[in-house]
């Protein structure tokens, strides 16, 4: 295994080339199978995405996105603390709107 070494059934993948492929209007990459289980990353969970440096970081999600938040938000009503920072405001336009 050239660049790679196993150790307790995985692969421990050191160097690795990929391609930059054109996906719309965006450009991504196929990460392979091995190095997804190694980190313990999947589609489910997706991943955090930093820059470091000059090098493109993948993680594992700190937890699941926006979770906690209903409950926060529920905290904040129960308080009463949920009015509105710039209060109420409209357009001039707004009176000849139909709903």
């Amino acid at each position: 295994m050239t660049g790679q070494a196993l150790r307790n059934n995985i692969v421990i993948m050191k160097t690795v080339h990929v391609n930059i492929r054109q996906i719309g209007n965006s450009q991504g990459i196929v990460i392979p199978k091995p190095l997804l289980a190694q980190l313990g990353l999947d589609s489910k969970a997706g991943a955090e995405m930093t820059i470091e440096g000059d090098a493109l970081v993948l993680r594992r999600p700190a937890g699941a996105v926006r979770e906690g938040w209903a409950e926060a938000a529920k905290r904040v009503a129960e308080a009463g603390d949920d009015q509105l920072v710039m209060g109420e405001f409209g357009n001039a336009e707004d009176s000849e709107l139909v709903w």
